[in-house]
């Protein structure tokens, strides 16, 4: 007869979880952000100000963001949006296979660090010929640009955050 144990403390991945919850939240709030605002509900606008006073700082853009709840707009642009969402699609993947893949740029040392840099930089590349070549503002543009940064950042941090080790082969 086999026990269940827990694991013990010192072997929880405190990282993966923390970011696990700052991810959550950067995937809800600025979509709940305009509903909470134009909710008049008792407080509730100051959680929603509160979200907004986050966004201005992280975004350069919040005033690019899509108006969910008019006159209300999201708390961050769709570039950063669609970062958020690059993220948390590779969260997903992760958690689906658990770190296994030829996809996952860590196990490539700096050459995917490299791979990994140049997708990041879809973003600035996408915000620089908009604001300097006369790049016509697109939503739907600025979300594939973020998008493909987010999947950069995530195919690179998310092993590293999630605690992948080399587990040795039990003893036969």
């Amino acid at each position: 007869m086999e026990i269940a144990s827990r694991k013990p403390r010192s072997s929880r991945n405190w990282a993966g979880g923390t970011a696990d919850f700052l991810l959550a939240g950067m995937v809800v709030g600025p979509l709940m952000a305009p509903f909470l605002a134009g909710s008049g509900l008792l407080g509730v606008p100051i959680v929603a100000n509160i979200i907004y006073f986050m966004g201005r700082h992280v975004c350069p853009q919040p005033e690019l963001g899509l108006a969910l709840s008019p006159p209300w707009m999201m708390a961050v642009c769709m570039r950063c949006y669609g970062t958020v969402l690059g993220l948390f699609v590779t969260r997903l993947l992760y958690g689906m296979t658990k770190g296994r893949g030829f996809y996952w740029l860590h196990q490539y040392g700096w050459g995917g660090a490299i791979f990994a840099s140049g997708l990041m930089m879809a973003y600035g590349f996408e915000y620089g010929a908009q604001m300097f070549a006369g790049w016509q503002v697109n939503q739907g543009v600025m979300t594939l640009f973020g998008l493909i940064t987010g999947v950069g950042w995530g195919l690179l941090a998310m092993p590293i955050l999630h605690g992948l080790r080399k587990v040795a082969a039990p003893a036969q």
